[in-house]
């Protein structure tokens, strides 16, 4: 655990694109819709076996599946499609940013990134073509971006109250469905911890045998903060192999007991509850509750009186994980507080009215409007859950007249919020 960073000094701090430079960095766009895939693919191949200790860092799983690298050229090419006006792409670059922090990447990595970037640009466009002006142009256009991202990631160091891996023990672990088990993380050193915004995550690093290298995932944390523990909420996802993204998900739930140490980052994201008193839509599917869990939590454990709707989508009975806690909170506080939810292959033993309120899919036009909250003009709306989901939330909410502003989606990677 460390409060020190790379400061980023000696770096290349090239000046801002000249307008020919920005007509060269507009030129290649043409170029990176055909050839992006390729160029990164390149690029994460010869990086890592320049640099095998970035296996570390990088996700074993979304290498293998080819994840990385089709985000990464998404990103390239949306750079250099908005080079003149840099605003569209801004929310993505704060999302990676605080992803590279809850990994510790440091200053020098941008360098060892921009070398193998620029070389995968050049071996797949040609040598002939890439050259002079036009790779000078894209020197100073990566170094333009990766200074944005090391100031971002400074100032989020800064603010964080450790930096790097910090040890946490296992101080219990709960099943809280036939998927999902609830891990209590409390710092081995046992100082307090300092709070987060509920909806942010936590990174876990463990070594894994069978790949020989280091493996982190991010989590979102579950429950409100509190001094003494983080708490998350994690799914087993069956058949998982390495190349699986549940993988290391499978490992904490064999593999990890109580009395075990972790490796945590400091929570980072920027998807997080709002500070207004205006009312708040959590709206959730599958394992997605679990930064609205802590959305909920925090509302209810409040002196204020904001208003709060929980809609859900479960599968049945036995997958709907913290059931009795969101029937409590409701009970606890019946004029603020309303639920709604939706069972797609209800069990048995499952009962309308008390388990669950509307059999079939979350549709918008199932949700009962008080519960929906359409008529209060400032209502926020958090989205969590499968890419589809949050994308069809999202279209519903637009198109009954909730404006974009007032819609906040959780994005697992690096990708644009479902549009």
């Amino acid at each position: 655990m460390s409060k020190i960073t790379e400061s980023g000094e000696g770096l290349p701090h090239p000046p801002p694109l000249s307008p020919d430079q920005h007509k060269l960095i507009t030129s290649t766009v043409p170029i990176l819709a055909e050839h992006g895939l390729t160029i990164t693919t390149l690029f994460y191949k010869q990086m890592i076996d320049a640099h095998p200790e970035l296996r570390n860092v990088f996700s074993h799983s979304k290498q293998q599946l080819g994840l990385q690298a089709g985000a990464l050229a998404r990103a390239v090419f949306a750079y250099a499609a908005n080079i003149e006006d840099l605003s569209p792409i801004l929310p993505v670059v704060e999302r990676i940013a605080h992803k590279h922090a809850s990994v510790h990447i440091v200053p020098s990595q941008y360098a060892i990134v921009g070398k193998y970037l620029l070389e995968a640009i050049t071996q797949v466009v040609g040598a002939e073509v890439f050259k002079r002006d036009l790779y000078d142009a894209w020197c100073a256009a990566y170094w333009n971006l990766a200074h944005i991202f090391i100031d971002r990631e400074r100032a989020l160091y800064e603010a964080a109250q450790w930096i790097g891996w910090r040890k946490f023990v296992v101080a219990k672990k709960v099943k809280e469905s036939d998927e999902i088990t609830s891990f209590y993380l409390e710092p081995k050193d046992c100082k307090p911890l300092e709070p987060y915004r509920p909806g942010q995550y936590i990174s876990i690093q463990t070594f894994v045998p069978e790949l020989g290298f280091n493996q982190s995932r991010q989590y979102s944390l579950s429950d409100a903060p509190n001094a003494e523990c983080f708490r998350i909420s994690v799914k087993r996802e069956p058949g998982a192999v390495p190349a699986h993204p549940g993988w290391i998900s499978n490992l904490l739930h064999t593999m990890v007991s109580e009395g075990d140490t972790l490796d945590v980052a400091f929570p980072f994201g920027e998807f997080f509850l709002d500070a207004s008193p205006a009312p708040v839509v959590l709206l959730s599917a599958g394992v997605g509750l679990t930064p609205l869990l802590a959305m909920l939590n925090t509302l209810a454990n409040a002196d204020g009186q904001r208003e709060v709707s929980w809609v859900q989508a479960v599968r049945n009975e036995r997958v709907h994980a913290f059931a009795a806690h969101v029937r409590g909170v409701r009970e606890a506080h019946p004029c603020r507080v309303r639920t709604h939810i939706f069972y797609s292959e209800p069990g048995a033993e499952a009962v309308e009215g008390r388990d669950y309120d509307s059999r079939g899919r979350l549709v918008l036009e199932s949700v009962p409007k008080d519960v929906l909250r359409l008529d209060a003009a400032d209502a926020q709306y958090y989205v969590c859950g499968p890419e589809g989901f949050m994308a069809d939330m999202i279209e519903g909410l637009k198109a009954r007249g909730v404006e974009e502003s007032r819609i906040h989606a959780e994005v697992f990677g690096a990708g644009a919020t479902p549009q």
